[in-house]
């Protein structure tokens, strides 16, 4: 069942057309990416979607309610980590939890919260005396004090050191297991591969591809490179499924494709009895994908 559906969504500012008809549906419990270069329209996207940014057209759920006519109900059950937030210099950490908690009917335990992402020594500082990291995992903490259904976190690590980067995946997955629908808006294609059960790459101002990490990636391909011990017909090799070039040089034989392009070629080698040598296989991954997408874009 679909928490967040999408259709049409056009934005624009001035007389830039940043949202050119995006159209994506979120499923209830899923982790999903949305990727993108910079000025791709990915934060206005999900601004509309949040109720943040009133769109220009197409239409928009979240939990059947439109952000923009069901606002308050929206905010009741969504969560938001925006990328660039301030909060009061002087307010301590705990204090924040426990202010945010105090919207909300059911709200987490503040105490958990800290633990959970690492912040109970922090509990007493002030938030203009936390790391950047720190305060990266506060906003987190407070997107999610309210219990939402549906949380969105904008670039959920920067700033996190390697333990802590790990750490924040093991808790976006605990809050997906427990239910939560959560969209990720991230550059970081090991942080999409390791947490997304789908992406959509957002590239000017339309969605170029949806899919799991592995469908982005099969789309892209593989090379197998070898030396056969004996002939080979080139023609049979590129007649087989997902190949799309075999080229020779010298006695080694370059084969490109898709999808299942690797199991497809070894499988055909290995019906032919062929023995090769310097067998090389270069698998695409998830930033060769997104690269090919937008086309070097950053």
């Amino acid at each position: 069942m679909a928490v967040i559906e999408v259709s049409g969504l056009r934005k624009s500012y001035g007389a830039v057309e940043v949202l050119r008809g995006v159209s994506f549906a979120v499923e209830r419990g899923e982790v999903f990416g949305l990727l993108g270069p910079n000025g791709a329209g990915k934060s206005t996207a999900v601004e509309c979607v949040e109720g943040l940014r009133r769109r220009d057209g197409g239409r928009v759920r979240v939990l059947g309610l439109d952000p923009e006519r069901d606002g308050a109900a929206v905010r009741r059950v969504v969560g938001v980590q925006l990328q660039q937030a301030r909060l009061q210099e002087r307010i301590r950490v705990r204090e924040a939890l426990e202010l945010y908690a105090s919207f909300y009917d059911d709200p987490c335990d503040p105490g958990e919260l800290l633990e959970e992402w690492g912040l109970a020594g922090q509990a007493g500082v002030r938030f203009g005396r936390l790391s950047g990291g720190q305060q990266q995992r506060l906003f987190v903490a407070l997107a999610l004090v309210g219990r939402p259904r549906v949380v969105f976190l904008d670039e959920l690590t920067t700033g996190l050191d390697p333990q802590a980067r790990r750490a924040a995946w093991d808790a976006v997955r605990r809050v997906r297991d427990a239910g939560v629908t959560v969209v990720l808006v991230s550059h970081a294609m090991e942080e999409v591969a390791a947490l997304c059960d789908r992406a959509a790459v957002l590239h000017g101002g339309r969605i170029v591809a949806c899919g799991s990490p592995q469908e982005l990636v099969a789309g892209v391909g593989a090379t197998v490179s070898f030396r056969p011990s004996g002939p080979l017909d080139e023609a049979v090799l590129a007649a087989l499924p997902g190949v799309r070039r075999v080229s020779r040089e010298g006695g080694t034989v370059t084969v490109s494709g898709v999808g299942a392009v690797v199991d497809e070629v070894t499988g055909h080698l290995a019906r032919l009895g062929m023995v090769v040598t310097g067998l090389r296989i270069e698998q695409a991954g998830l930033e060769d994908a997104y690269l090919a997408l937008v086309g070097g874009a950053r």
